[in-house]
């Protein structure tokens, strides 16, 4: 792993610093509905005004596209900051140019500024120069602490980072080395429980995993898809037609590798997905035409909980079933009490899932709660993050 410069290497007394957050959360009725990735990036905000920084927070909210969207102004997050942190966030309506530097030059040592959504700016997305240009023009350094984002070539991420130093805030930091140790220095024995709906956004993860772990869980819709490559006849279930032929070459590699692949042994079929639908739990060669299989089965949830309780690290992403949908959630919930009860080390990523487990109550047994989503899948699968790579080395 190679050490990135943090905020703890340098010292931003008296310095106009920007630090990129993900403050893409929830609104219900123009106020946060869930302020975790607030709080998220509670420690390095409070350790850089502490330092005597003068702090500008800039994040993005929804999808405008490039376009004003009065239901998308940062509003919210300024007041729901402002009760977490007990001191006045200022917001800014504008994000780059003369009133940002403006406002940056009256600012004083151990001040806090919110910027307007990042995403009503066109060249935010495009990455464009220029906008990055005028949007670091105030300041003295950069703090990437949203790694949720980090897998995106933006402006706000990556692009800044051509005009000024760059570092990594103690969230990013935090999550580089947890999901690190997992490919680099796992605890054995080690298992991968992969779930969510398709296994083409998740092959390469797969094949990391297969030749990395000792146990590879798959459930939810991808499931359906490696059951079909095995030659079942999966009624009207979900799964990816144009995967079989990889699933079939992901379940040969399987079998040459240390890793051993389990897949679900009975599922929980329904003709009509839906809250409280009439269901079934069937093997997989005994699903009818006209039913879906939409979660896995009791006995294979009893068979992963055991794969979990004899290892000595579990990472999961993605959920089993339709767990949106009760009753189909079961298969998520009995995993996840297993993970929670159990001595493995847990590191747990993907926004659906993180979801389910915040429904259970059961983030706090989990050891690491990644804030991550296709950048947490990305780093597993290996690849260089945009908002990662530009930050400086230790030793430069």
């Amino acid at each position: 792993m190679v050490e990135i410069k943090s905020v703890q290497d340098v010292d931003v007394n008296g310095k106009n610093v920007l630090m990129r957050v993900d403050f893409n959360v929830p609104l219900n009725e123009g106020l946060v509905r869930d302020d975790s990735r607030i709080r998220a990036a509670l420690p390095t905000i409070e350790m850089l005004l502490n330092g005597g920084a003068r702090l500008v927070l800039a994040s993005h909210l929804g999808r405008p596209g490039g376009k004003y969207s009065p239901d998308l102004m940062m509003n919210p997050i300024a007041d729901r900051l402002t009760e977490i942190l007990g001191r006045t966030v200022h917001k800014l309506d504008t994000v780059a140019g003369t009133g940002l530097s403006e406002a940056v030059r009256r600012m004083k040592d151990g001040e806090l500024l919110l910027l307007e959504n990042l995403r009503f700016e066109k060249g935010e997305e495009e990455n464009d120069p220029d906008f990055a240009r005028r949007l670091a023009e105030p300041f003295d350094l950069f703090v990437n602490d949203a790694f949720g984002t980090a897998h995106r070539a933006h402006a706000s991420t990556a692009g800044v980072a051509s005009y000024l130093p760059a570092v990594a805030g103690l969230l990013m930091k935090k999550e580089i080395e947890e999901l690190s140790t997992c490919l680099e220095n796992p605890r054995r024995p080690l298992t991968a429980i992969l779930g969510g709906a398709k296994v083409s956004d998740k092959i390469n993860v797969i094949r990391r995993f297969l030749s990395l772990a000792d146990n590879l869980l798959v459930g939810g819709g991808m499931a359906n898809t490696f059951l079909a490559a095995e030659g079942y006849n999966l009624g009207a279930s979900f799964y990816e037609k144009n995967q079989v032929e990889e699933a079939k070459a992901l379940i040969r590699e399987s079998k040459n590798s240390r890793c051993r692949l389990v897949l679900p042994i009975d599922l929980a079929v329904t003709r009509e997905l839906a809250p409280g639908s009439y269901s079934e739990v069937v093997p997989p060669d005994q699903i009818g035409p006209e039913w879906k299989a939409v979660d896995i089965g009791p006995e294979t949830s009893a068979i992963y909980s055991v794969y979990i309780e004899e290892s000595a690290m579990v990472v999961w992403n993605g959920p089993l079933g339709v767990f949106e949908v009760p009753p189909f959630d079961n298969g998520t919930d009995v995993v996840a009490q297993a993970v929670a009860q159990g001595s493995a080390y847990s590191v747990i990523g993907g926004g659906d899932l993180v979801a389910a487990l915040e429904a259970l109550s059961l983030s706090k047994y989990i050891d690491f709660v990644s804030t991550g989503g296709g950048a947490t899948l990305e780093f597993w699968e290996g690849k260089e993050l945009p908002g990662i790579s530009v930050l400086q080395k230790k030793n430069s």
